[in-house]
């Protein structure tokens, strides 16, 4: 089933990060939270983040959730969670630009709301300090041309991911404007590979 927006996430109860990182570590009945990491952990208009515990993760970046959840993932999970392992990590940890829930990104709000932005970021902060040498997976394809403000959320992730010495990656073949694949239709013995973000923001002109 597709996800439409029922309207601005400003008019949505938003927890914050913590908070939610705190209910995502309480045992759930629906979930093995020994083996998944969902934040938060109950169905809503936003994720901050969605994966499977360990010790060697590789974040991947999309643009926006869609419907997935532990045990049920979709398409485009199952194949961020193939490629991880693939790579020899031990796990996987979707997040995404922009936390609104939205199957089709046309349905994604026309103007950033900052604290679920912030709160976000505060996501991110937290993946990146789960490793000493951070992997990141840069994913979000052309997608991230559908809201004039994703590239401003890209350069804030890029910041944040600076400060703990995050490598980013890419795989499958760059558009000709520069954007990194989208995970779904990569072949699954894909091999990641370096990827400089910061000169791909200084293309986009952000």
């Amino acid at each position: 089933m597709a996800h439409v927006p029922s309207g601005s996430t400003t008019q949505v109860d938003i927890l914050t990060f913590r908070d939610a990182l705190d209910s995502a570590n309480t045992p759930s009945a629906e979930y093995d939270i020994r083996k998944w990491l969902y934040a938060p952990n109950f169905y809503s208009e936003y994720r901050y983040l969605l994966g499977t515990r360990g010790t060697h993760p590789l974040i991947c970046v999309g643009i926006n959730p869609s419907t997935a959840r532990p045990d049920a993932l979709d398409n485009t999970l199952k194949s961020v969670q193939r490629i991880a392992l693939g790579n020899g990590y031990d796990s996987f940890l979707m997040f995404n630009v922009y936390a609104q829930r939205a199957t089709n990104p046309d349905d994604m709000e026309r103007v950033c709301n900052p604290r679920l932005h912030q709160e976000n970021l505060e996501a991110f902060r937290y993946l990146l300090s789960l490793s000493d040498t951070p992997a990141v997976w840069a994913a979000w394809g052309a997608i991230i041309e559908k809201r004039p403000y994703l590239p401003g959320c890209v350069r804030d992730l890029v910041q944040a991911g600076s400060v703990r010495e995050a490598r980013w990656f890419c795989a499958g073949p760059i558009s000709k404007k520069g954007h990194p694949h989208h995970p779904l239709y990569l072949k699954k013995d894909e091999t990641l590979r370096p990827f400089d973000v910061d000169a791909y923001l200084n293309h986009l002109g952000c």
